[in-house]
């Protein structure tokens, strides 16, 4: 006898489609932080931000995440429906939204961090972002999915 979840869905069928979508929310995740990351960086090297500048920066770059995370989470959340149902649906835009918003959040940060520590804040480059943001990323996503769909 097949295991199955709360709905009735089989747990190898939900694994298989919870997989499906890992690739494209740990990546938007590493992506929107590399973003934030190069912003920060370039506004520190010309001036344009100090440290004072972080708490405001942080708001706004909260904001800017969510607005951003929204609106990936409604088009993946159709994609979920149809794949997987509306339990699955819940996951991946949960997962999304909150996956963006941490990824911001780590490339913003990040720089700020080398700076206080007398670093280079180049060195909170894309592929050390998207690395934590990835591995925050994967821990989110099944964290989710597990609450959610009882695995």
């Amino acid at each position: 006898m097949e295991c199955q979840d709360r709905s009735g869905a089989s747990i190898r069928a939900l694994y298989i489609v919870l997989v499906f979508f890992l690739p494209l929310l740990v990546d938007s995740g590493g992506n929107a932080g590399a973003q934030s990351a190069t912003l920060m960086v370039r506004a520190l090297a010309t001036g344009d931000v100090v440290m004072k500048d972080w708490l405001r920066l942080l708001w706004r770059e909260c904001s800017v995440a969510l607005a951003l995370g929204v609106t990936m989470a409604v088009a993946v959340a159709l994609l979920g429906a149809m794949r997987g149902g509306w339990n699955v649906s819940m996951v991946v835009a949960s997962s999304m939204l909150i996956i963006v918003l941490i990824g911001s959040l780590i490339g913003m940060s990040l720089p700020f961090l080398f700076s206080r520590l007398r670093m280079d804040p180049a060195v909170a480059s894309g592929p050390l972002i998207t690395s934590i943001a990835d591995a925050a990323g994967v821990l989110v996503y099944f964290g989710i999915a597990s609450v959610i769909l009882g695995l």
